[in-house]
């Protein structure tokens, strides 16, 4: 793997690395480093450094929703401006074009199931090339983005539900 992948490889797996810690996992300079780093900030390479937040372990009530989406896109306008429209609500997490039997998936984060219902019914629902929604509670995290959510307490009776 060439040194600029493996930079992008070990950013993703720790964005708090250093330039001098990337250098000498590397073996480049730290100079060289930072202007890689530099350079893939400015081409949106690297889109953004974010900490993954166990919000259960918090006083914050937090509800997420993977939400099935069924589109008509015009000819001239396809997937991605109907994409566009939906991300642009702050509720989206995450927004994905799909094969199969349906077309985005769109994951949304609510205080609650009906706050996320009312996001469904009025606002996604309604636009004018969106066909229909199926919405899915995730009821408990177990595996996000290659993070365990402590694997240590998982209770056997779980199974059970």
């Amino acid at each position: 793997m060439k040194n600029s992948e493996r930079i992008l490889a070990l950013l993703s797996e720790d964005a708090r690395l250093t330039p001098a810690q990337l250098a000498d996992m590397v073996d480049s300079t730290e100079e060289e480093v930072s202007a890689a780093i530099r350079a893939y900030e400015k081409d949106k390479t690297i889109l953004a450094y974010k900490a993954m937040i166990d919000w259960e372990k918090t006083d914050k009530e937090l509800i997420t929703a993977l939400i099935e989406v069924k589109i008509s896109p015009e000819k001239a306008m396809g997937f991605d401006q109907i994409a566009r429209d939906i991300y642009s609500h702050r509720q989206v997490e995450s927004v994905y074009l799909m094969s199969g039997a349906f077309d985005l998936t769109v994951i949304i984060n609510g205080r609650s199931m009906s706050d996320i219902a009312r996001f469904v019914f009025d606002q996604l629902a309604p636009m004018e090339h969106v066909q229909s929604t199926s919405t899915h509670f995730i009821l408990k995290k177990y595996k996000e983005q290659g993070v365990n959510y402590d694997p240590q307490q998982f209770d056997e009776r779980e199974v059970l539900i």
